[in-house]
């Protein structure tokens, strides 16, 4: 297990969500939506800044990363295109778990989180943070959601194929992401993957994201809007990994929390992934999504509706 702190260099994430549209309409990564919003600008998605620990946790817990890592993760700053980010890896007080974190040129910390190798995986960072969470009874965005909702579409069918375009929330293709990914690797390359120990190319720990959420909508997941949301927390565990390139998988989803804080009402979705040939389980996604309460017009008024106390 690693014995001291290894930290990575500092590289420019890439924004590529700014067209990005649900609820009919454009997302927090749109300049014009995030000004309206009040933030500085329009942040770079949470999950593309787990290419930067790829490399770093190969170093140190080997290849079986691919095929057996997780990563769970809390944000704490938004990114902006433009601004330098670096990842670093080091021990921590719990056995088997190291820390990670992420953090801007000036000291600004962007995530912290846990790495692990399964089966056991030790406790993760979201697992520590869900045991904290209370129930809440203010719920007016999420208020018709349940804990242990199962999605309307299980099993939903997902792939990703080089070319293929993700769709409105994700408008761009694997192969456009693999030309401005932070980290590259040959793995994920149709020649370099030749050498690989699967001998097929392999979805990028960030895309994987990407591929659990394409399907998302047909979960049925219903809640007020239209209205703004952000990534808050996520994690990626591979159960027998990696997941590959133009490969069938279905996908199982479940509401797992609901949560809610002075600005925002969050949900808590699994995703579980199936290898869409024999049916075995693959990987397992967990999103916090955080949807903003003063991006809905009518928050007030649906809340002295459901008698709720603001």
């Amino acid at each position: 297990m690693l014995k001291e702190r290894l930290t990575g260099p500092y590289r420019h994430p890439r924004q590529m969500l700014g067209t990005q549209e649900y609820d009919g309409h454009l997302s927090i990564h749109d300049d014009e939506m995030a000004d309206k919003l009040g933030f500085a600008g329009a942040p770079i998605e949470g999950p593309t800044h787990f290419s930067q620990f790829v490399h770093l946790l190969e170093e140190a817990l080997g290849p079986a990363v691919f095929e057996r890592g997780c990563i769970s993760a809390h944000y704490q700053n938004m990114v902006f295109e433009g601004d330098e980010v670096r990842a670093f890896v080091e021990p921590s007080e719990i056995e088997g778990v190291l820390r990670i974190g992420a953090e801007k040129k000036d000291g600004t910390p962007v995530l912290t989180g846990t790495a692990s190798l399964g089966p056991a995986y030790g406790e993760t960072e979201l697992d520590r943070r869900r045991a904290k969470l209370r129930p809440s009874e203010q719920l007016v965005l999420l208020s018709a959601l349940t804990v242990g909702q199962k999605g309307a579409g299980n099993p939903e069918s997902a792939r990703m194929a080089f070319e293929q375009h993700m769709g409105a929330l994700y408008p761009f293709s694997l192969a456009q992401k693999l030309e401005k990914i932070t980290e590259p690797h040959p793995w994920y390359t149709a020649e370099g993957a030749k050498d690989s120990p699967w001998g097929r190319p392999i979805i990028p720990w960030e895309m994987i994201s990407v591929l659990t959420q394409y399907t998302s909508d047909q979960a049925k997941f219903r809640a007020r809007g239209p209205a703004v949301g952000l990534f808050a927390a996520q994690e990626i565990k591979l159960l027998k990994g990696p997941l590959f390139v133009d490969h069938p998988y279905l996908l199982e989803r479940e509401i797992l929390a609901l949560s809610e804080s002075r600005r925002t009402e969050s949900n808590w979705i699994l995703t579980r992934v199936y290898d869409g040939e024999d049916r075995s389980p693959v990987a397992e996604v967990i999103l916090n999504s955080a949807t903003l309460k003063d991006s809905y017009a009518n928050y007030a008024a649906d809340a002295a509706a459901l008698g709720k106390v603001l």
